[in-house]
């Protein structure tokens, strides 16, 4: 009998132990492509591409720069974090290419925030379904969205074509 209670008290123990592991990338980011006007990669040569995000009252803090001189020939895309909550997220780009012209443009990202939870000891996070995309046409083309959905997943989402003529 004590054999028994022996064997299923060890049996109720590791099944009740259970690890589970918080992710360790849990920033969820847009991930931006550059394409040519025909479908392939496009990179910005010497041109350079900087980036911030616009947050009005987020936890109180101002603009915060989030990319900074991207730039070269394996610039071929990038990622910016997104917002938790907002239902919308202005994405600023400066565009600047070497005989010192520059273009700013807005990118305009309306999402569906949902929460999404691993365990109770991990951070809490939100994943997003992105609903709408505009944008200003200075030194952007375009941008079309190839995944709508914004997680943990480093797939592409948005396809951003820049002007031909930088």
């Amino acid at each position: 009998m004590r054999k028994i209670i022996v064997v299923l008290f060890l049996l109720v123990a590791v099944v009740s132990c259970v690890s589970i592991d918080c992710p360790v990338k849990n920033q969820v980011e847009v991930n931006y492509v550059l394409k040519k006007p025909s479908g392939g990669p496009d990179t910005l040569k010497s041109d350079t591409l900087s980036a911030w995000i616009h947050r009005i009252n987020y936890k109180d803090k101002q603009d915060s720069i989030r990319l900074n001189r991207l730039c070269g020939e394996k610039a071929t895309s990038f990622s910016i974090s997104i917002s938790y909550i907002l239902p919308e997220d202005s994405i600023f780009t400066l565009l600047k290419n070497n005989k010192g012209n520059s273009w700013l443009d807005t990118i305009c990202i309306k999402k569906e925030n949902y929460p999404h939870f691993e365990s109770v000891d991990c951070k809490a996070t939100y994943f997003h379904t992105i609903t709408e995309v505009k944008t200003t046409h200075h030194g952007i083309d375009s941008i079309s969205v190839k995944n709508r959905e914004v997680n943990y997943d480093s797939s592409e989402n948005l396809f951003l074509y820049l002007k031909a003529n930088r």
